[in-house]
């Protein structure tokens, strides 16, 4: 995610050169061709189409910013999600119960730090593996690992631990069930994120405003080269970016969870979670991560 206050120019260039030298180019061409070939366009119905085309592209823009801003809904509900559980496993699994107990507690809260790693890694198409084995032993990360869903398989491990603290007589049932709620939120949480990130936009959504914005930039100059003469590359090339450019937010926000820089920072709330968790077990615990070329990841 930037989290610069305003765009750096190196960053714009590199996201807009290609369309905008496609758009140079085709300008300078229609200019050409009407001080050699003169002809005359209506500029009407290019007005109409261009507004149609703006509403078309901003109501498609505000359903992308839908599912990136639920995508960051659905990790603060985590963030509170993964604390309680370190806090539940940390009052209800008491230091006078021996060695054991405390063996369990923290087993307990290692895991969910590694179940958010897990689900992080996942929802960016990266192996979660290196990340599990920096809280986990082999032993222990062989089974979720093992799975189609590792960050399910280690929800479902920390489940079988509580039930396995009540079996004991460590926690009551009523312990078990407060603990439980909270892996079912996390669960919840976790198919809201999968949603977002295996259910894209409708084929119409993505295909219809690229075909149209592309489609209006063609048309653009041959209705602005009557009025604007030889200044006709500039601004057909500087209107046709601006729709080209609320095109890209709507592509750069749809997927809230992919790896790039407009993504939901999910690696900095994974740090965030590592650090409460481990400082609620006493252990050391990392720096919060910082914006890097001020992006933050």
């Amino acid at each position: 995610m930037i989290v610069t206050p305003s765009p750096r120019l190196k960053r714009i260039v590199l996201d807009v050169w290609k369309p905008l030298l496609a758009l140079g180019i085709w300008d300078v061409l229609v200019t050409v061709t009407y001080f050699v070939f003169p002809f005359t366009a209506p500029s009407l119905p290019l007005t109409l189409f261009g507004t149609a085309l703006a509403l078309f592209l901003g109501f498609r823009d505000n359903s992308a910013y839908q599912r990136w801003w639920e995508g960051r809904i659905l990790w603060g509900s985590m963030i509170n999600a993964s604390r309680n559980v370190a806090r539940g496993a940390g009052a209800f699994l008491a230091e006078e119960d021996g060695q054991e107990v405390l063996d369990l507690r923290r087993s307990i809260t290692l895991r969910q730090i590694a179940y958010v790693h897990a689900l992080r890694c996942q929802l960016r198409r990266q192996d979660p593996s290196a990340e599990v084995r920096r809280f986990l032993s082999d032993d222990e990360a062989a089974e979720p690992l093992g799975r189609r869903n590792p960050a399910n398989g280690l929800l479902d491990g920390t489940a079988g631990r509580i039930e396995h603290a009540m079996r004991k007589g460590w926690i009551d049932t009523i312990q078990q069930t407060q603990l439980e709620r909270i892996l079912v939120d996390i669960a919840n949480a976790q198919g809201g994120m999968e949603r977002l990130k295996n259910t894209p936009l409708p084929n119409q959504y993505r295909f219809f405003p690229t075909f149209f914005t592309r489609l209006f930039c063609v048309l653009l100059p041959i209705g602005l080269v009557e009025t604007l003469g030889i200044a006709t590359p500039i601004g057909s090339t500087i209107a046709g970016l601006m729709f080209l450019a609320v095109l890209q937010i709507g592509e750069d926000l749809v997927d809230p969870f992919a790896d790039t820089i407009h993504d939901v920072p999910m690696t900095a709330m994974c740090r965030t979670i590592e650090i409460d968790l481990l400082e609620a077990l006493g252990d050391p615990a990392p720096e919060p991560l910082q914006p890097t070329d001020g992006v933050l990841w």
